[in-house]
């Protein structure tokens, strides 16, 4: 099954001196067929060189296709000048509630300064 809809995301930088990378906190709102509220972290790091890595764990929590309930997403995001590529999926046993079983991957697509998603799951 394929759910697609939109969502804001508020990242709110976190100063650490002490470490060389660079930390943010995630605030998003989905909104479609997947609605509710992704609250998470986010650790990236770019190089003098512009290679760039990002990794993040975001929690849902809301409805999906009118079954309530939350799980993990799991981001794994690389850019250099060979390319880009970004990695989201679900955490294998994280859902609850309604969506206990889910598993899945997510594809975001940014045009025009706006954010939506595509969620491809299985329960």
């Amino acid at each position: 099954m394929i759910a697609v809809g939109t969502f804001d995301v508020n990242l709110a930088a976190q100063n650490d001196e002490t470490a060389p990378v660079g930390r943010m906190l995630i605030d998003k709102t989905y909104t479609g067929a997947l609605a509710g509220k992704g609250v998470g972290q986010m650790i990236s790091k770019r190089t003098e060189n512009g290679i760039a890595v990002y990794f993040a764990i975001e929690e849902f929590e809301g409805s999906l296709a009118n079954k309530k309930g939350g799980f993990t997403l799991l981001h794994k995001g690389e850019m250099s000048a060979a390319g880009q590529s970004l990695d989201i999926t679900i955490l294998t046993g994280s859902g609850s509630h309604d969506l206990h079983d889910i598993s899945g991957k997510m594809r975001i697509i940014q045009q025009e300064g706006k954010h939506s998603y595509e969620l491809e799951y299985h329960l």
